[in-house]
């Protein structure tokens, strides 16, 4: 098992000296699922929700939160992001929308937790468009299911 990169020594937080690391393309795909009742779901999906386009909105905030991970997560480093996607798939058998955001970059360092942030806030978004109908909606599964580049290689999740 590898250790803890982000512990020095003595224990202590560090932020990982990424300086002699040689640039190189990386993306990170994250997944989750937002779980609702049907009637939210075919709100969303007619766009009849009171707040607006719920979608476009979600899409927007998983977009800003990916470039902002820097300032949410301690030590993660501040990246020039090259692509940021946010899709959205309906799964009206269970009741749910299946939230991917992938992002790319020309970099020393992995997209992982601006993936993992951009499917967080855009699940926490669809949430919050639709909480006056449905505050019983579930966030479930967030996961990473895809990385590349960098030295450790491509990653699949199972």
């Amino acid at each position: 098992m590898s250790k803890l990169t982000h512990l020095d020594s003595s224990g202590n937080a560090h932020m990982v000296d990424v300086s002699d690391k040689t640039v190189t393309s990386r993306s990170a795909t994250a997944k989750a699922v937002v779980e609702m009742l049907p009637e939210t779901l075919s709100l969303i999906l007619e766009g009849k929700a009171k707040k607006g386009d719920v979608i476009a909105t979600a899409r927007i905030a998983g977009i800003m939160a990916a470039k902002k991970t820097h300032e949410l997560i301690p030590l993660c480093h501040p990246l020039m992001i090259t692509k940021v996607t946010v899709d959205f798939t309906p799964d009206e058998a269970a009741s749910a929308i299946e939230v991917s955001a992938t992002v790319k970059v020309e970099g020393k360092t992995g997209v992982e937790m601006e993936a993992l942030t951009a499917c967080s806030v855009a699940c926490l978004t669809l949430y919050d468009m639709c909480k006056a109908v449905d505050r019983g909606m579930k966030i479930t599964n967030l996961r990473l299911v895809e990385k590349a580049g960098g030295k450790s290689g491509h990653f699949t999740a199972e």
